[in-house]
């Protein structure tokens, strides 16, 4: 799991906000509305990364 975005550097926390793509390029929330939540990388859908509970 991937701990900044890949577009601005922002910190990524395991349990906090994400998006990815299939092949899991990942960006921050704010990022991925910018992008209209289509990855730069693959041309694919960013869609919410699954949170980690341990």
């Amino acid at each position: 799991m991937r701990t900044e975005c890949e577009r601005c550097g922002a910190a990524l926390a395991a349990d906090g906000g994400a998006a990815i793509c299939s092949f899991e390029c990942t960006f921050c929330p704010d990022c991925a509305v910018a992008m209209e939540h289509i990855c730069p990388n693959c041309g694919g859908e960013l869609v919410p990364r699954p949170r980690r509970v341990t």
